[in-house]
């Protein structure tokens, strides 16, 4: 009879099968009280699930993470009983547990509006009061069919007939409405806590299929308590405040069109911003011995499925057509690296070699999906790819993992996540060559000594990868840099070295960026520092106003001076109040606003105020020029 493992290590023996109900009872009636589910063996399982086999089990509780998962797919479910009570006749289709909540598709003639959120919302609460125990019943296939199809659930129905012969039809059951579901579930709808928000209305085909009906989702949040859930709402209310595309309209710095769909138009401080970021990534590409390269966006098809990207991306690849050939305006750098590499012979003295790109890449994303800067269909990489041997992969990733961190710092980023993504199911290469990948990657996360996370099945079709991910102020994390390690297309390609011995050997590629996309890591910087960026990312980063026509050829010589000095300054000699000229720079978001009077012109000074509002009173222009200095080579 089964023995089972709590977490601290501690044993408990039972002569027969027992749940995990149970078990938390035999622990103590207070923690029998607080269980949600169980974990056993590692799986999330419900608390009413029987364990007949010795096994690990550890007890979820309202405080462990794992009980997000839980409430929000129990929301998802009590969501959609209200909306079958109060709206009969409504189709409910999938309704699953997402980030930061849930949400359910329904299909309904009539569309639902805001008012109908705040009525499903009280139903919602109604139903948990209602304290309905929550079980799971197994049914015959073809009688769950019946049953569905006589009731009108025709996606249901559907559904059913999606899953696998091998695997059980399970169904959830609260009260008088069940729903098809592998569940897990908390033990009744009372234990879902009243921390719940119904958010947004939204459209949704079928099975996410263009050809099929266009549902309508519910959006909603839920979370283990009301402070959870009031501080979640104030994180949505700053990030709207700190959007980007009203940011960079009120600062001019870019827009986007309907002429151009997923293409940015940036405006001179866009720019500014833009070019400064490539810049500094350029500068350190080259103190890392990075060779920068730049390749056509247009090559010929046949390159891409040599690569494998044609089979594996060819939906969002743009392509056109000139004297009976096909081309593909790349959708990635690295085939076109392969051709830079092989042309010429190279001995392994030569490696390792690392070729860098901003490369203007295209990708025939779904209308639906585009958002600002943030998710385009023409974006710049900072893109490279380092072409090596296995005895170098250890410490190229080690080298890139350093510059990684270090570029992330000096932009303002100092939490940084990492995953390793293992083997996708559709790849090429021998599993001999993935096996090797893999270990050389987890090798070099230990020998930095990093702490990371697996994610097995996510690596890319050629390779495995480490993703690394930055938290943002507000706590979005936001997935940028990765290094992916390559035995398969350099082989594909044709690439190959001289080796000691004289042997032709296949270099191993390592695929790796930084930032990702410039674009949307821009969009990231302009949200995370809501507009105000460090002074030496601003687009302007002073501007000079005078108080008085009397002060104006001071304001043009303390401009020039600064300008010399290389710092990007505005003048501003309007005949307005300078109260209205702070408060108008202000809200521009530049960094320091200089005011000269008389007495500053007298002594060769500048009254010095920040954009936050500090003032630091009169200072000498040089000693101002040299504090400025600092900040920018200090990256504050």
């Amino acid at each position: 009879m089964p023995e089972i493992t709590l977490p601290d290590g501690s044993k408990r023996a039972f002569d027969h099968p027992v749940t995990v109900a149970e078990v938390a009872a035999d622990i103590g009636p207070g923690l029998a009280k607080a269980t949600l589910a169980g974990k056993v063996d590692g799986k999330l399982v419900d608390a009413s699930t029987s364990i007949d086999h010795d096994a690990e089990l550890a007890i979820v509780t309202d405080r462990d993470e794992d009980a997000l998962e839980l409430i929000r797919h129990d929301a998802a479910h009590v969501m959609a009983q209200a909306v079958q009570e109060l709206y009969p006749g409504t189709q409910v289709t999938i309704g699953p547990a997402i980030e930061d909540g849930f949400y359910y598709d329904f299909s309904r003639e009539e569309p639902f509006t805001p008012d109908d959120l705040k009525k499903i919302e009280d139903r919602m609460r109604e139903i948990v009061g209602r304290n309905l125990p929550i079980q799971r019943e197994v049914w015959d296939r073809e009688e769950a069919k019946k049953v569905f199809a006589e009731m009108g659930e025709n996606y249901k129905v559907e559904l059913i007939d999606a899953i696998p012969e091998d695997e059980q039809v399970s169904i959830y059951r609260q009260g008088e409405w069940f729903d098809v579901c592998r569940g897990p579930h908390l033990p009744s709808t009372g234990k879902l806590p009243k921390a719940f928000k119904l958010m947004k209305l939204a459209g949704a085909y079928w099975r996410g299929d263009s050809n099929n009906e266009m549902l309508q989702r519910i959006y909603g949040t839920a979370w283990r308590n009301k402070k959870e859930l009031k501080a979640y709402l104030h994180r949505l209310e700053e990030a709207e405040k700190r959007d980007h595309r009203k940011i960079g309209k009120a600062l001019d710095l870019f827009h986007t069109q309907e002429e151009a769909p997923g293409m940015v138009f940036w405006h001179d401080k866009g720019w500014q911003i833009y070019l400064t970021v490539q810049e500094y990534v350029r500068q350190k590409l080259r103190e890392n011995g990075y060779q920068e390269v730049h390749t056509p966006e247009i090559i010929d098809r046949s390159l891409w499925e040599k690569s494998g990207h044609w089979e594996k991306f060819g939906d969002m690849i743009f392509t056109t057509h000139s004297e009976n050939r096909d081309y593909a305006i790349k959708p990635m750098n690295c085939p076109a690296h392969v051709q830079i590499y092989n042309h010429g012979l190279h001995s392994y003295r030569d490696l390792p070699l690392r070729l860098a790109e901003f490369g203007s890449c295209h990708r025939n994303e779904p209308s639906g999906t585009l958002h600002g800067i943030m998710r385009v269909r023409n974006f710049v990489q900072d893109d490279a790819h380092i072409f090596c041997t296995e005895d170098q992969i250890l410490s190229e990733v080690s080298d890139f993992i350093d510059l990684l961190f270090e570029l992330y710092k000096d932009f303002g980023f100092e939490e940084v996540l990492i995953k390793l993504s293992t083997r996708p199911e559709k790849r090429v290469g021998a599993d001999a060559l993935w096996d090797k990948a893999e270990k050389s990657l987890e090798d070099a996360l230990n020998h930095k000594n990093l702490e990371w996370e697996l994610q097995p099945g996510e690596g890319a079709f050629y390779g495995p990868k480490i993703e690394f991910s930055l938290k943002d102020c507000l706590g979005r994390v936001w997935q940028l840099g990765t290094i992916q390690l390559d035995f398969s297309m350099p082989e594909r390609l044709g690439a190959h070295y001289i080796a000691e011995d004289n042997s032709k050997q296949v270099p191993v590629m390592l695929h790796r960026a930084i930032l990702g996309s410039l674009e949307r890591f821009i969009g990231i910087l302009i949200e995370h520092y809501a507009g105000a960026l460090p002074l030496w990312l601003a687009p302007e980063q002073v501007v000079v106003m005078n108080i008085t026509d009397k002060q104006a050829g001071y304001v043009e010589e303390v401009a020039q001076k600064l300008k010399k000095q290389g710092f990007r300054v505005q003048i501003d000699l309007r005949n307005e109040k300078i109260g209205f000229k702070i408060r108008e720079h202000t809200l521009q978001r530049i960094p320091y606003l200089l005011v000269v009077g008389d007495r500053e012109m007298e002594n060769g000074a500048v009254a010095v105020r920040k954009r936050g509002g500090e003032d630091l009173g009169a200072i000498p222009i040089d000693e101002f020029i040299s504090s400025l200095h600092d900040e920018v080579n200090n990256r504050v």
